[in-house]
């Protein structure tokens, strides 16, 4: 099974991008964040011509998630339970089972600053997340959380320490957050950089940072035990951040000997 998250900034935008990199690259399963686009407008068509079918939750502001399958979609969960809102619920998470695969697809909330009260947000964000997902690893089936976790989770996740200090997606308790979810038995699948030494996710579009190879690796994979036994290999695809009108992010791709058990559509 090949399985994919990418942080699509748009999925409107990108969507000549995302199509051409589906055709491509070929994943089973694919999690999508950042799609801000409505429900009801999502591509489907599109991505269903490339024999994908689509679960979206979003409300076509700056979030949105989102599922893509070819092996088969079902039981489809929209949120968690006791996921906290700021002040009402937004569409940060979605889960779903694809070909015995339990696939969740997040996006955590940013945080701003420390000091702001988005912070608190996000990490009770976090600790809800971790409750969630506690009761469903219960079932012992494979599952994957992946997503823009907005969390570098070592100093060596992002190109110059020193520049974040006091700043959010370094901060001890945003990374205490991520470690109570590997506490669960949830393994950090680190793809393989294209570039350099750093498999950094992100880059801004900002002075060169791309070029520059000045990132941060806050996209993550997080796999239960037998995920995590199966994976073969997992790279970062530097490639899909270049060019005309890319998204900040760059897709992570994860090979894993799992033999899909298509589910119905």
């Amino acid at each position: 099974m090949r399985l994919a998250t990418w942080n699509v900034n748009s999925v409107k935008a990108r969507l000549p991008r995302l199509l051409d990199w589906l055709a491509g690259t070929a994943p089973d399963v694919v999690c999508l964040q950042e799609t801000k686009c409505p429900d009801g407008a999502f591509p489907a068509t599109e991505v269903g011509e490339l024999g994908y079918t689509v679960a979206s939750h979003s409300d076509g502001r700056w979030n949105g998630v989102a599922v893509l399958s070819r092996v088969g979609l079902a039981d489809v969960t929209v949120g968690f339970p006791g996921e906290p809102g700021f002040p009402e619920p937004e569409a940060r998470a979605i889960s779903a089972t694809c070909g015995g695969l339990r696939v969740w697809s997040v996006y955590v909330p940013n945080g701003r600053t420390p000091d702001d009260p988005h912070y608190a947000y996000k990490l009770a964000w976090l600790a809800a997340l971790r409750d969630a997902l506690d009761t469903e690893l219960a079932n012992r089936a494979p599952l994957a959380v992946c997503g823009d976790f907005n969390v570098a989770p070592t100093d060596d996740d992002v190109w110059d320490p020193a520049l974040f200090v006091n700043s959010t997606h370094v901060t001890p308790p945003e990374r205490a957050a991520l470690a109570a979810l590997r506490d669960l038995g949830l393994s950090d699948v680190v793809p393989t950089p294209m570039k350099g030494p750093h498999p950094f996710t992100y880059w801004d579009y900002r002075a060169g940072m791309f070029h520059q190879n000045k990132g941060m690796r806050i996209d993550l994979v997080y796999a239960s035990a037998p995920l995590a036994r199966a994976v073969r290999s997992a790279y970062v695809d530097r490639e899909a951040r270049k060019g005309k009108g890319p998204s900040d992010h760059a897709p992570i791709v994860v090979d894993a000997d799992l033999t899909p058990t298509v589910e119905s559509f």
